[in-house]
């Protein structure tokens, strides 16, 4: 059953998120990222990031940061645009090619993986883990099926991209974490690190 005053709820968040997100001119951010990562999660592998587009946080330092410290790393690739993404291996070093959205992925040829570590886009995130993405619910769906799996799904965001209460529904998979250029949210509500 479709919820109307959600779905309503949800357009007029992404309409305000996306002009909050343009706004935004962090040079450093992606940089920033590193240096509030959680070191318990340091040794998970694989971890799963993505290609940034439209404005997203650039995550790519942080996946060759933990390249560096033995991490392999992969990125998504959608074959069809109904069909699930499907995580393969990426060295850093390979030519990319668009998937069935036009992103850069690795060539349909590599390695799957499944990632114990997702680095998740976003347009808007809440401290409870709840999460707003572009609305067509691939990610609430990765987290879900890859969570299955013992996944932990982290948001990459800049600080600014924070509301009071995302609105979500019943379909809507929530992050674990959160990471932003200023501090790292565990979204149980239980700790924070890297806040002042």
């Amino acid at each position: 059953m479709i919820d109307v005053a959600l779905d309503s709820q949800k357009a007029e968040a992404r309409l305000y998120m996306r002009d909050v997100r343009k706004s935004i001119h962090a040079p450093d951010a992606s940089l920033q990222l590193i240096e509030h990562f959680p070191l318990e999660l340091a040794r998970l592998s694989p971890v799963a990031g993505y290609w940034p587009v439209g404005g997203e946080i650039d995550g790519r330092p942080l996946l060759a940061a933990l390249a560096k410290v033995g991490a392999r790393i992969a990125l998504p690739r959608m074959t069809s645009r109904q069909g699930p993404a499907k995580f393969l291996a990426w060295r850093g070093d390979e030519t990319l090619s668009a998937d069935a959205y036009g992103v850069l992925s690795p060539p349909p040829n590599r390695d799957e993986v499944q990632p114990k570590l997702i680095l998740v886009p976003l347009l808007a995130f809440d401290r409870s883990g709840a999460r707003l993405g572009q609305g067509g619910g691939h990610y609430d769906r990765i987290i879900s099926y890859h969570r299955a799996h013992g996944a932990i799904a982290m948001g990459l965001a800049y600080a600014e991209q924070e509301m009071e209460r995302v609105p979500t529904g019943a379909h809507d998979a929530h992050l674990d974490w959160v990471l932003t250029p200023s501090e790292a949210v565990r979204c149980n509500g239980l700790a924070r690190a890297g806040a002042p």
